[in-house]
């Protein structure tokens, strides 16, 4: 039968898009479920607290599903994205230690014979949140965005911001590794694919046009040159309705996104073992 499994990201909180996952995984029962980021309600920076979301609403259901299902309850892997504050990290880890999901950022886990990989950072935007947020390969950032050293944050970073890059994480996270059988969780999407164009045609800064691709030139290098199995991607809600592709061959890897700017759900599914399997269902 092989490992069956979702696939979401950007649910942004929207009680309507976790009541559809939370009945979609009900009715089908799910070997996994992998969710993107961005998946707490949208916040003002200066007053980061949606720990209600996290240890009320999200706590309360997962645990009822879990009651219900049983040993069908599914391995949840969730990261976090650009929308999500840094502050919230540690109800993220609570709920990872009451057995509800498993926090896979910057982490490597074990799923049915693959090696399970996460990391929610995303390169250089225009908003001011930048706990998800590092330089790309260097530290030029696109006309109209903020450096990740300025910005607001809700949690002070471990490391110097100005001397790391996605580039070098993805070589520390990946190092001596064999992707051959690799699944990345990643927030961002990589760059000048169909899953990171934005709506950004014939606008300017300074009158320097924007690049309408806004996804990361570190993910696309890595994807690639290492040709990880499977890559999962978000953020970029539009682009599907831009480019009509919600899934991209880069050679032999298969990187899909759940990123969907309607309101709907975007769900995901396939079997892990085939990959030919994969199909975005809008519910």
């Amino acid at each position: 039968m092989g490992t069956a499994c979702f696939f979401v990201a950007d649910l942004h909180g929207h009680f309507d898009r976790y009541e559809k996952l939370f009945y979609a995984i009900r009715q089908q029962q799910p070997d996994a479920v992998f969710i993107g980021g961005d998946i707490m309600p949208g916040i003002n920076i200066n007053e980061a607290d949606t720990g209600d979301f996290i240890c009320d609403y999200l706590r309360s259901h997962l645990k009822q599903l879990k009651k219900e299902l049983k040993h069908h309850y599914p391995r949840i892997f969730v990261i976090m994205g650009n929308d999500d504050p840094k502050s919230e990290e540690q109800n993220i880890k609570t709920l990872e230690k009451e057995g509800l999901w498993e926090y896979v950022h910057f982490k490597k886990v074990y799923l049915s014979g693959y090696n399970i990989y996460g990391y929610a950072y995303i390169p250089p935007t225009p908003f001011m949140l930048k706990d998800w947020e590092k330089y790309d390969v260097s530290v030029f950032v696109d006309p109209g965005c903020v450096h990740p050293t300025e910005g607001a944050r809700t949690v002070e970073p471990i490391e110097d911001i100005a001397f790391t890059n996605i580039n070098k994480d993805l070589e520390k996270i990946t190092e001596k590794e064999d992707m051959g059988n690799a699944v990345f969780l990643f927030h961002s999407p990589p760059y000048n694919t169909y899953l990171d164009r934005a709506a950004l045609d014939g606008k300017m800064v300074d009158y320097v046009p924007l690049d309408v691709h806004v996804g990361s030139i570190a993910i696309q290098r890595f994807i690639e040159d290492k040709q990880p199995y499977l890559t999962m991607h978000g953020h970029v809600h539009e682009a599907s309705s831009i480019t009509g592709m919600w899934m991209q061959k880069i050679k032999k890897t298969v990187a899909c996104s759940a990123a969907y700017d309607g309101t709907e759900l975007a769900l995901v599914t396939f079997v892990l073992e085939d990959l030919s399997t994969l199909k975005r269902e809008i519910i």
